[in-house]
């Protein structure tokens, strides 16, 4: 297992990577040949915010296709765009795959981002992919509120996050705050509706003694279970939930918000290059690929994430990706990670 350990950054990398100690990085090298006609093996080293039971299985199936192994390492998006940051040209990571939009963000705006091949960038739709051609988004997927029918009926579930500070919801309500989808959700909110109003939605809901867990799966379950009786998560978790106790058992469900609402933040995992890589022609083909057919039907059939190329369908019973009315937002902006985290620790929520 390798172990990462990273120096204090400057400020704004601090509050970025969250906590600069990474330990426990994993790493895995799928099998394969791998080998260039030369001999040479080939191989990419991927630093991954996505987790390995997730995306594991479509990085050997990309080795398959390709010949080309992946040394992974898992860990916190933000921390491994801090580690990055850290490395600088001496980085050994050749491509980043991020579990949302703002840490690529910051890495291109720090240009450490090569540019995506062309192909896959103009497959994967305007509004899912960077505007200065440095990264493309993989997979789409919706902020949510889960409730369960038996402890919270269908007309008394809230119509915004807003109405999450009323009183009534005192130590009801689910949250995740350590993980990178609610942070992005909350830098959202920031960009649309304010820092002022974001600020005093986060001390109403500190207010509202929030149940706080360490993942999305787990506030599915309390929810599932009537620990809580609603919860903030994005919308596959109830579906991998769903895998894991049963389809018998799940009585959450999911509620996608209207109207602009933060709440329903279409946020995506990306992938982007990394400048300094040696082996620019291979994370290119691992960029290719996650724009492919085969890499989006995996994210739509396998992870119940939305696809974001023409031709591939979403998961049955998910509402189109158009359908869902979150708030108009440049995905590039949510790079001011650093400012929402400071404001969740004054708010006591970190």
């Amino acid at each position: 297992m390798a172990v990462f350990r990273a120096r204090r950054l400057a400020p704004v990398l601090a509050l970025l990577a969250a906590a600069l100690v990474l330990a426990g990085c994993g790493s895995s090298t799928p099998s394969g040949s791998g080998e260039s006609p030369t001999g040479e093996k080939r191989v990419i080293t991927l630093y991954s915010g996505r987790n390995e039971a997730l995306v594991g299985p479509l990085l050997k199936q990309f080795t398959e296709a390709t010949g080309i192994e992946v040394a992974a390492r898992y860990f916190d998006s933000a921390a491994l765009a801090a580690q990055i940051v850290e490395e600088g040209d001496n980085s050994p990571a050749d491509v980043f795959f991020s579990q949302d939009a703002g840490a690529l963000g910051a890495l291109s705006k720090r240009g450490l981002l090569a540019k995506a091949p062309q192909p896959a960038f103009d497959a994967i739709g305007e509004k899912y992919r960077s505007d200065d051609g440095s990264w493309i988004g993989t997979s789409g997927r919706a902020r949510v509120i889960v409730s369960n029918d038996a402890t919270l009926p269908p007309a008394e579930i809230p119509k915004s996050v807003f109405d999450l500070t009323d009183p009534k919801w005192k130590g009801r309500i689910g949250i995740s705050t350590n993980n990178a989808s609610f942070q992005s959700f909350v830098t959202a909110m920031r960009i649309t509706a304010g820092e002022d109003r974001t600020k005093a939605w986060l001390a109403g809901l500190k207010a509202n003694e929030p149940v706080v867990f360490p993942g999305n799966g787990p506030v599915v379950k309390a929810v599932n279970d009537g620990q809580v009786a609603l919860g903030l998560v994005n919308h596959y978790y109830l579906y991998e939930v769903g895998k894991e106790i049963g389809a018998n058992n799940l009585k959450v469900r999911n509620n996608y918000l209207a109207g602009g609402d933060p709440g329903a933040l279409v946020n995506v995992a990306g992938v982007g290059i990394v400048k300094s890589t040696k082996h620019g022609d291979l994370a290119a083909e691992f960029v290719s690929y996650m724009a492919s057919e085969p890499a989006q039907r995996y994210f739509a059939e396998s992870t119940t994430e939305y696809p974001l190329i023409k031709g591939v369908g979403t998961a049955p019973g998910l509402p189109a990706l158009e359908e869902i009315d979150g708030p108009e937002i440049d995905l590039s902006d949510l790079d001011t990670l650093e400012v929402t985290l400071g404001m969740l620790r004054e708010a006591g929520l970190l």
